[in-house]
């Protein structure tokens, strides 16, 4: 979609659409499996291994499919692509009403892990196509409403689970994905895209872009500190809820713990990107893997609620930092015609860092201990920051923004 094809009102309505979409498209995969996923294996008589399985089956369309769906929306235009994934939001939620064994419900949640897979990167580059200026805002408000649908999932997943049962959840989800699809129908009518290469030119612009970007030091250094940063939001988020039960907080302690970092994020993120628009974006992601790796270092030593409440408000502030900018960065070292691809590397190695976080950090945690575990965890955060510096070192400027 490109930015001067729509007039300034024109792109903020666009905008708006795209983040109620994101909203309940985000919504409607995350009601799938939090909390009624591990609640809906159990009861189809799903025990050990094969939970772990099922949880990450979803995961897997993220690392396959992230990068050639950003290619195919750079070709064929973003509102195809976008528009494929919200249908895949609007049919699988359909089809846990046919499952009644493991390998099925397997099926099905690798199905659903395609739309997010292909929404997340197209999403992003049609963003950055139309705020070339304002990609660090604009970025992060979309991804604060994405989180606020991920926030409200839980707590209406298990209102439902409560008054009507299990089932009636993917129900629900159903509906949600649909109405992100009637938005997208919207959208697709009312604004024109940029996309239409043809014949031998697509495959080539492809591996063109491909070769482009795999050479770019910056780029994949950039996609390496957002595969980190989820590495250890995966293992965080886990982990600390076990180990502040453990120093005796009650349950509804652990949900505030929890939902102060998401509060964190939600309000933080978009004053971040905003920040970085103006002031450049390399201090701020560099800056906010420090910030972001000091909770993780005194969580060890955390002991009752309000130090808790202190460490996981700071991991969200140095998460915002370092999320607001690295979509941004990659769309400041690529050209608009490359958009998709870029942000697809980043989503595939980002997925990558995250399923690979609790996995690794579990096997520490469960060799050594939760300090060492933390500690690795915010050893991995202080290294990277000064990795990313080096190899995104000032070679040249272009606007006032190291590229």
């Amino acid at each position: 979609m490109k930015a001067s094809s729509h007039t300034g009102s024109g792109r903020r309505l666009l905008f708006f659409l795209m983040c109620l979409l994101g909203g309940f498209a985000i919504l409607s995969s995350t009601i799938s499996k939090n909390p009624v996923l591990p609640l809906f294996a159990e009861s189809l008589g799903v025990t050990g291994a094969d939970l772990g399985f099922i949880a990450s089956a979803s995961t897997i369309p993220g690392i396959l499919v992230s990068l050639p769906a950003g290619s195919l929306s750079d070709i064929f235009g973003r509102r195809k692509v976008i528009l494929a994934s919200l249908l895949i939001f609007a049919t699988a939620p359909f089809l846990y009403f046919l499952v009644h064994t493991a390998w099925q419900l397997a099926l099905v949640r690798f199905y659903h892990g395609f739309a997010t897979a292909i929404f997340g990167p197209v999403a992003q580059a049609t963003i950055a196509e139309l705020y070339p200026k304002r990609k660090g805002e604009r970025m992060s408000l979309f991804s604060s409403s994405t989180i606020v649908g991920r926030s409200i999932a839980p707590f209406l997943g298990g209102a439902i689970i409560y008054t009507a049962g299990l089932i009636s959840v993917y129900l629900a989800a159903g509906v949600s994905g649909l109405a992100a699809l009637a938005i997208g129908l919207l959208m697709y009518r009312a604004f024109r895209d940029g996309g239409g290469r043809s014949g031998v030119s697509r495959a080539v612009s492809v591996l063109a872009a491909w070769r482009v970007i795999a050479s770019n030091v910056k780029i994949l250094a950039t996609s390496y500190v957002e595969a980190v940063q989820r590495f250890t939001f995966g293992a965080f988020e886990y982990f600390l809820v076990l180990y502040a039960q453990m120093a005796g907080l009650d349950s509804l302690q652990l949900g505030i713990v929890s939902g102060a970092q998401l509060v964190t994020i939600v309000v933080s993120k978009p004053v971040m990107g905003w920040v970085s628009d103006r002031v450049g974006r390399r201090g701020i992601i560099s800056g906010g893997l420090i910030v972001a790796g000091v909770p993780l270092a005194l969580t060890p030593m955390a002991g009752d609620f309000p130090q808790f409440i202190a460490v996981s408000i700071l991991y969200g502030l140095g998460l915002s930092m370092v999320t607001s900018s690295t979509a941004p960065y990659i769309g400041d070292l690529t050209s608009r015609e490359s958009y998709g691809a870029a942000m697809g590397l980043l989503s595939t190695i980002m997925d990558v860092g995250q399923t690979l976080g609790p996995i690794v950090t579990g096997f520490i945690i469960a060799s050594f201990s939760y300090k060492m575990g933390f500690w690795l965890l915010a050893a991995i955060l202080f290294a990277s920051s000064a990795i990313f510096l080096l190899a995104t070192g000032v070679r040249r400027m272009r606007g006032g923004e190291n590229v």
